[in-house]
């Protein structure tokens, strides 16, 4: 592990225990508290670069005090902007920012769009209300008023994720300021139940990565070594990938649950990133808060089980990273400059590797998505739905090993970075996921896929909740 890796490390660690003393607390100390925190861990690892988080947030703030009715473009615009100016910083002869600023700045970006999103929604809520002159109905979401600069600056540099994530938006944390009766929120047992795997997975990373060192990729005695063990390498590094952030989000999540931060009753039927789907008024109690049963979906960022044994490529994305999947979908994918699905992926996909870096690795990789999504979706609308159950079930198991080998794949432009890495190594297995995705995608043409009647069918013979199809 790397200095910086220890670094982070100890920081979700160390907020877990601060997350138990933070959960009784009042509002004031909440807010103010768990500000202090995370901007005494933003200065002591970031140092001068802080000012660059400053900035981004009396940026926004800025916008939305100005044009309160069109925020959610405008913030989006300009931390987007400002990604590109702190990343070219070392091209203009400025200081380069540590590896911490980069992440405080990531999820700085999320939760500032977030809230300029959220104020515009309430903004045109108020106004139509105004307008019929009857009460607002629902209030699921909506913030009370629009946060002030200090309410902004809290938001901003709450410990609770600010390196690591999990997002959260705005109303998620007004919802912990004001939770009612938090001590009846369980936290131990839940963090229990949602840490125990984290050790293995760390024993787990160690081993991969002392054994299949993504170093070795980059050396010329690499190229070798014969096709099928080039072609093997590629599962320990991506398996090493996965192990390491299972242990950083599971122990970011742990740090919510102590705090009991994102807990909503079952009832809320919460979302991962985007907190409560339904209404659920709150307890008036101390005894009626112990009754109810509590989850923290909000702030669930990873599923490992289904990351690894889900059968497609799409249903992959939704449970990897799940809170930024959703400010992915909320408010990229939904206002994409197109309506086919592939081609809003292939927006939504450009939008997060330019947000994960201006590396070219992310973009080779990234923008590979669309062409699986496209082939598996073609393909399985166009075969699937003619197999007998027992057929079904031989094509998962088929579509599952060709899902984790594209995931293999992708993966080594995520890690290798450059363009001359990432394609040296995909040209040595003869960019065979590629070719494999295109001819899926051709064969599912040629054979009629993709239609709606058919996606229908093939989802339905797929033994999807009604839920999942409407989803779908």
């Amino acid at each position: 592990m790397s200095p910086e890796e220890w670094t982070y490390l100890v920081v979700l660690l160390i907020s877990i225990p601060i997350g138990f003393l933070f959960k009784k607390a009042g509002p004031g100390l909440k807010r103010w508290g768990a500000a202090a925190v995370g901007l005494g861990l933003t200065l002591f690892t970031c140092g001068p670069h802080t000012l660059h988080s400053l900035i981004t947030i009396l940026g926004t703030w800025a916008l939305i005090q100005a044009q309160p009715c069109s925020c959610h473009a405008l913030a989006l615009a300009w931390t987007f902007s400002y990604l590109l100016f702190f990343r070219a910083l070392s091209l203009l002869g400025l200081p380069t920012p540590t590896p911490f600023t980069n992440a405080v700045q990531l999820l700085l970006t999320l939760k500032l769009v977030s809230l300029a999103s959220e104020v515009q929604d309430l903004h045109l809520a108020q106004r139509k209300e105004m307008a019929s002159g009857f009460s607002k109905g629902s209030t699921l979401g909506l913030l009370p008023d629009v946060p002030s600069l200090m309410e902004t600056l809290s938001y901003s540099y709450c410990y609770v994720g600010i390196m690591t994530g999990p997002f959260f938006r705005y109303r998620t944390y007004l919802d912990w300021l004001e939770q009612p009766f938090p001590e009846a929120v369980p936290s131990l047992r839940p963090l229990l139940r949602r840490a125990w795997p984290a050790p293995l997975f760390g024993l787990l990373f160690l081993l991969s990565s002392h054994l299949f060192p993504l170093e070795a990729v980059r050396e010329d005695a690499f190229y070798a070594r014969p096709l099928p063990a080039r072609l093997f390498y590629m599962i320990p590094v991506f398996f090493a990938f996965r192990m390491r952030f299972y242990v950083a989000w599971i122990a970011a999540e742990c740090g919510c649950i102590a705090a009991g931060f994102g807990a909503y009753p079952v009832a809320a039927k919460a979302r991962a990133g985007g907190g409560p789907t339904l209404q659920c008024p709150p307890p008036s109690s101390p005894e009626k808060a112990a009754s109810l049963e509590y989850d923290f979906e909000t702030i669930r960022n990873i599923d490992c089980y289904s990351t690894d044994f889900c059968v497609r490529v799409r249903d992959g994305m939704r449970y990897w990273n799940m809170t930024v999947q959703w400010w992915l979908a909320q408010y990229i994918y939904k206002s994409a400059p197109a309506r086919s699905y592939v081609l809003r992926s292939a927006w939504t996909m450009l939008l997060s590797a330019y947000w994960h870096g201006l590396h070219p690795g992310y973009y080779l990789s990234f923008l590979t998505i669309p062409l699986c999504l496209a082939a598996e979706g073609r393909l399985e609308s166009a075969l699937r739905w003619r197999l007998s159950p027992r057929g079904q079930k031989a094509w998962d198991w088929v579509h599952w090993f060709l899902k984790m080998r594209a995931y293999d794949y992708m993966c080594m432009g995520f890690v290798l970075l450059s363009t001359g890495d990432t394609l040296r190594y995909w040209s040595s297995i003869y960019f065979c996921i590629h070719f494999v995705a295109l001819a899926c995608l051709g064969l599912g043409l040629a054979l009629g896929g993709g239609s709606p009647s058919r996606r229908k069918t093939a989802l339905q013979s797929s033994g999807l909740a009604p839920e999942k199809l409407r989803e779908e």
